[in-house]
Parts: C-alpha cells; sequence; structure tokens
C-alpha cells in the first residue's frame, strides 16, 4: 500500500476548508472552514468534500485517516445563507449528482477511515461520521440530522445510515424530530464506538487509527470492502429517493418558513405545503 506515491488530487494546496497533512502512513484531515467557526457546509466545503472522497479513492501512500474538525464543530450542516442559492433547478440538479458522487466516493474509498467528533456533527456532517469506519467523539459532542426541522427530508445519507446502525424504529425517532444526541446516547445506542474526553480525542483517535494502519493492509482493506458492501444496499434503497424528496421540500413553502423563522428568530408555522 506504501509502496505507491500520494495523491496528486490530495495537494494540501488544493484545499482551503479542508487542512490535509501526512504523518508517515496516517493522512489526517481537519475540517477548517475559513468562515465558518462552527464547519458548516456551504458550496466550498461541500466541494471539497467531494474532492477529498475522490482523492482518497486514489491515495496509494498512506494507510489510515482520521478525519476531525477544527474549532467548535465537526460540522454544524448545512449553512442556511446558502440554502437560497438552491432554489434554481439547474444549481439543484447539479448539487445532486454531486452529493450522491460525493457520497459513493466515500464508501468506495479502501483505506479505513476514523473520525473523530470535535464537536457537533449536524446534517451531512452526520452522515459523513457515520459513514465512516470507526467513530469517536468527545465528551461533548453531539450528533444530530434535523432537516425535519427546516422543512427538508433528511438526504445526504441520512435515511439510510441512521437506519442500517440503529434499526427503523429507534432511527425513526431521532430523524423525524432532527433531536440531538448527546455523545453518551450516542455511544449506549450504537451510533459511535468510543467517547472520550475531549483533551483525550485527538492522541486516541489518532492511536486507533495508527493502529489500523499497522494492520494488514490488503486484510484491512478488503475487509471494509467487504462490509460496505452491506452499507451500499442501504444506500441504494434509499438514498435516490430520499435525495429527491428533499429536493422537492427544497421548494416547498414549509421549508421557507423555516428558514423565515430562523432569521426572524421566532417557532416555524408549517402547513404541508
Amino acid at each position: 500500500m506504501s509502496a505507491g506515491g500520494p495523491s496528486p488530487e490530495l495537494d494540501p494546496g488544493l484545499f482551503r476548508a479542508l487542512r490535509i497533512e501526512r504523518h508517515d502512513e496516517l493522512l489526517r484531515v481537519e475540517i477548517a472552514h475559513p468562515t465558518s467557526p462552527m464547519n458548516a457546509v456551504d458550496d466550498l466545503l461541500h466541494r471539497e468534500f467531494a474532492a477529498l472522497f475522490r482523492g482518497l479513492r486514489r491515495e496509494t501512500h498512506a494507510r489510515a485517516v482520521l478525519l476531525t474538525g477544527r474549532g467548535r464543530a465537526f460540522s454544524a450542516g448545512g449553512d442556511f445563507a446558502w440554502f437560497p442559492e438552491l432554489q434554481d433547478p439547474e444549481r439543484m440538479e447539479a448539487l445532486r449528482r454531486d452529493a450522491k458522487q460525493m457520497i459513493w466516493d466515500l464508501l468506495d474509498v479502501e483505506l479505513p477511515i476514523v473520525a473523530a467528533l470535535n464537536g457537533p456533527a449536524v446534517g451531512l456532517g452526520a452522515s459523513i461520521a457515520l459513514l465512516c469506519d470507526v467513530v469517536f467523539a468527545a465528551d461533548g459532542a453531539t450528533i444530530a440530522d434535523p432537516h425535519v426541522r427546516v422543512g427538508l427530508v433528511a438526504g445526504d445519507g441520512g435515511a439510510a445510515i441512521w437506519p442500517l446502525a440503529l434499526g427503523p424504529a429507534r432511527a425513526k425517532q431521532y430523524l423525524l424530530t432532527g433531536d440531538p444526541l448527546d455523545a453518551r446516547e450516542a455511544e449506549r445506542i450504537g451510533l459511535v464506538n468510543f467517547v472520550v474526553p475531549a483533551e483525550e480525542l485527538d492522541a486516541k483517535a489518532t492511536a486507533f487509527a495508527r493502529k489500523l494502519a499497522a494492520g494488514a493492509p490488503l486484510a484491512v482493506r478488503y475487509t471494509k470492502l467487504a462490509v460496505n458492501k452491506l452499507v451500499k444496499d442501504a444506500l441504494n434503497v434509499a438514498f435516490d429517493a430520499s435525495t429527491a424528496l428533499e429536493l422537492v421540500t427544497f421548494r416547498s413553502e414549509d421549508h421557507a418558513e423555516a428558514l423565515a423563522a430562523i432569521r426572524e428568530k421566532r417557532a416555524p408555522v408549517f402547513r404541508g405545503r
């Protein structure tokens, strides 16, 4: 695995919202949006996530990846200021295609990926974390998929990975309410693997990633690919439907009302249209 060279697509100079560092056979990626302390997903971060996973598919030097956030959050979900731009049908269709390819590329990354949640992982941030291979969380971190709270269907892979991890009933408890889970509850119900004190998160997650990097590369990669066949089956069933319905709700009055309520600091009044 280490006989090849680093992927040119992962040149740190190509990224503004992700910081990429190489430490021997460990590739460390920090979500560090230059204008969003909460690492909210806007056009920039969405494009760079897509470029990251595309590049990781071709990586031939590293043996494991650590994905974490810098600052207050892992990624706090969609940037509400970006959402109005997505009302254009052509832009929305391009986003749908890009989002699907990004998730499929993530699942096709052969290297094991350890996610380290330093703070909230929300919406797409939660989906990306849960589609990684092992998830560490700081004891103060939270995880949530609150699409419904802004009048949207839970797309981004959430409608597939939450039921796969928790079972349908428990998944719907959180997907239909958008309620967040604290790290301890997420660990208790099996949504994350480990919860550690915040000051120990980086060291613990890095140590685990290095443990995976020290394993037999072919055995680790191929075992991951075999397990991810199950995850892909779930995505094949749910992803296109949930994403298509999410795009429908992007044009709904309820979504517009949710954004207005956020701007006006009031409770939304949803009317089902």
